[in-house]
């Protein structure tokens, strides 16, 4: 049996560190991860976008 209050979760991008998922939750909000070793950072929608913007300019 599925249990609806579990978000649906997906792997954007791993490396051997470094972690990035999004999670689709149960209200219908995605919310996004990173995950550096022990620290998790976590993202709503807008401020998501606001740090891919942030990650292409350090490039």
């Amino acid at each position: 049996m599925s249990n609806h209050d579990e978000p649906k979760t997906e792997t954007l991008a791993e490396t051997e560190n470094y972690l990035a998922w999004k999670a689709e939750e149960p209200d219908g909000e995605t919310t996004y991860h990173i995950e550096l070793n022990n620290v998790t950072v976590h993202f709503f929608e807008e401020e998501w976008q606001e740090f891919l913007q942030l990650a292409k300019l350090l490039k």
